[in-house]
């Protein structure tokens, strides 16, 4: 069985990359048996989002006091 660890790593992973069938599969059935998993696997994408926009205010913060 695939640990919490390896899991929150592939799902990470997969927004940067398609997985493969296998890793899809076993990551699949660590999120249907952990919760703290499907939390991480919901969450991430609005993380990520947030961190986007953020970065990009911040971004352009920086230019306006050049």
């Amino acid at each position: 069985m695939m640990s919490c660890q390896q899991a929150t790593r592939l799902i990470s992973e997969s927004q940067d990359r398609p997985l493969s069938l296998s890793e899809k599969m076993a990551l699949k059935v660590h999120v249907m048996m952990c919760a703290g998993c499907k939390n991480f696997s919901l969450q991430l994408p609005f993380i990520s989002q947030a961190m986007r926009a953020f970065a990009k205010g911040k971004n352009e913060d920086a230019e306006d006091t050049h």
